[in-house]
């Protein structure tokens, strides 16, 4: 096991669909077999244990991703490498959550980059279907907006790069850093 003093986040953000969650879990995986202690905050776990509460709307969306930032901040703080995954749609709300971990720990943010047509094609959970009916409010890409980074530290294509090659663009930019010396 490698020890750091002081890990890093990488936060995943993209739209519903885009692949943030596979990319984290695939360079956890690579990771782990490096030896390094890793933690993956996925935005469908986050709701269903930590946050049951957390709504949709803009001001919810808020508080939520701000209390995965502290959480964030206190694994990487003590030698974890936490990868986040989630859509996390608005930069203003990104931007407090880089400054929360930016506090302590380095933060890299990943654009996820895909077209919201693939991510409809996709459409994994059956989402984007429901939205388009009128089920889901508030939904991302449908009757919510999503504002792409504008200065990410790194931006891997989902829609064209195979799984591999982006899960590789995120342990080059972590080897980039130093992160895993």
């Amino acid at each position: 096991m490698k020890f750091l003093d002081k890990g890093v986040v990488v936060w995943f953000t993209g739209l519903p669909g885009s692949g943030k969650t596979t990319i984290a879990n695939g360079v956890a995986d690579r990771l782990r077999e490096l030896g390094f202690r890793v933690e993956v905050l996925d935005g469908d776990w986050v709701r269903r244990t930590i946050n049951p509460d957390a709504g949709f709307t803009r001001e919810q969306r808020a508080l939520h991703l701000r209390r995965v930032a502290w959480i964030a901040r206190l694994l990487a703080r003590n030698g974890v490498i936490v990868l986040c995954s989630f859509v996390s749609p608005y930069r203003d709300v990104r931007a407090d959550v880089r400054r929360i971990i930016e506090e302590d720990v380095p933060f890299i943010e990943v654009y996820a980059k895909c077209s919201l047509e693939e991510c409809m094609r996709r459409d994994p959970k059956g989402l984007y279907k429901r939205a388009l009916r009128g089920e889901v409010s508030l939904f991302t890409g449908v009757s919510d907006p999503y504002e792409p980074p504008e200065n990410p530290e790194l931006v891997i294509d989902t829609e064209h790069d195979p799984i591999d090659v982006n899960i590789e663009k995120v342990m080059a930019k972590l080897k980039g850093l130093g992160v895993l010396e």
